[in-house]
């Protein structure tokens, strides 16, 4: 019994009903807030203000908007403007302040279909550079875009003249370890997971996975690229070392299963680039760490290094829900807090115990 209660918990600690459907969730940085993101079923979009107030969610704000939001990112902005970039149904990305979100402060019809996805990098104090955003569409592009520049991103990938457009399902920056080098990840739902250097504006590296990419994340956005996890349909995630890239082989990977249903997200704990989360279809999240290996790298046959790949350790599983857990935060600032929603239209704080122990 004793070795059970040495393991993190997951506790449910507020558990808010909605009269929408949420798509994404995010802690507002340095506060008790977080902004659900959504659409009635009236065909609007909704974007909420939560605060947590003695054990409960208080609604503080709740503003409507013409299209269904998608998708919400702090990653670009400083942590005096705390600005939310948004990508809607209409295939819009707008940059809101929330203390006046009436009219956006940045607005850019950025696809031609629905914004599936965004990240932000270089605020927060997180990545060096410029700030930047990226959005992924069904219109099969991925788009970096820089909120100081009006209507024209400053990358745009996207399949070249005759090749079929896979819808982009997933984006996410990493190795910003200075001003100059930056990468975006992309997954799509043919199962390629595809690694653009936006320092050189070339594919570095493409994998497919066999099944469509959920979501993609780098363990940290601002160090020299150490990990990256892709989940995916039916129930698998890979970790991959990002290290050590082999000429023919790529990078080495672990591969699990869990969930026995979609895996919609993975993200890591921002105090410990080691620990991730995981949420699945079935309303279930299951809790990792990765040990790596005695050696990250080896030669093979011809004397060229490549990657050895690490084990992953279930640390935690929990069911919260019947419905997908489609979005998941941690807290920046305190350790172990986090929120999600799923398609059972509430939004859930979570408290995850004993992780300075793993």
């Amino acid at each position: 019994m004793s070795a059970l209660l040495e393991k993190p918990q997951i506790i449910a600690h507020v558990q808010k009903s909605l009269n929408y459907t949420v798509f994404d969730c995010r802690w507002i940085p340095c506060s008790a807030k977080f902004v659900c993101l959504g659409n009635f079923a009236r065909g609007t979009g909704v974007l909420q203000i939560y605060e947590i107030q003695h054990g409960d969610a208080q609604l503080v704000k709740e503003i409507e908007k013409p299209k269904p939001i998608k998708c919400g990112t702090f990653g670009a902005t400083s942590l005096q403007q705390r600005h939310l970039a948004t990508g809607d149904f209409g295939g819009n990305l707008h940059v809101w302040n929330l203390e006046a979100p009436e009219v956006p402060v940045y607005s850019v019809k950025a696809h031609k279909e629905i914004v599936n996805c965004i990240d932000g990098v270089g605020g927060l104090g997180i990545g060096g550079g410029a700030p930047e955003i990226v959005t992924g569409s069904r219109d099969g592009t991925v788009k970096v875009w820089d909120p100081r520049q009006k209507d024209t991103p400053v990358a745009n990938m996207e399949p070249a003249e005759g090749e079929s457009k896979r819808d982009c399902w997933t984006v996410a920056f990493g190795h910003a370890f200075n001003d100059q080098d930056r990468c975006v990840c992309a997954g799509y739902d043919n199962g390629d997971v595809k690694l653009f250097d936006l320092r050189n504006m070339s594919v570095r590296w493409e994998k497919n996975i066999k099944n469509g990419v959920c979501s993609v994340e780098f363990d940290r956005k601002d160090i020299s690229m150490n990990k990256l996890v892709a989940t995916s349909l039916e129930g698998k995630f890979q970790v991959f070392d990002m290290r050590t890239q082999h000429p023919t082989k790529g990078f080495a990977s672990v591969s699990e299963k869990a969930h026995k249903s979609t895996v919609w997200q993975v993200r890591h704990l921002p105090q410990n680039r080691d620990i991730f989360m995981t949420a699945g279809g079935a309303g279930s999240l299951y809790l990792w760490k990765y040990e790596y290996p005695a050696k990250r790298s080896e030669k093979d046959g011809d004397g060229v290094d490549r990657g050895v790949a690490g084990t992953l350790n279930l640390l935690q599983n929990v069911n919260l829900s019947t419905q997908p857990i489609a979005s998941l935060d941690w807290s920046p600032d305190k350790q172990g807090l986090c929120v999600c929603s799923s398609f059972d239209q509430s939004v859930r704080v979570l408290i995850v115990t004993k992780l300075n122990r793993v």
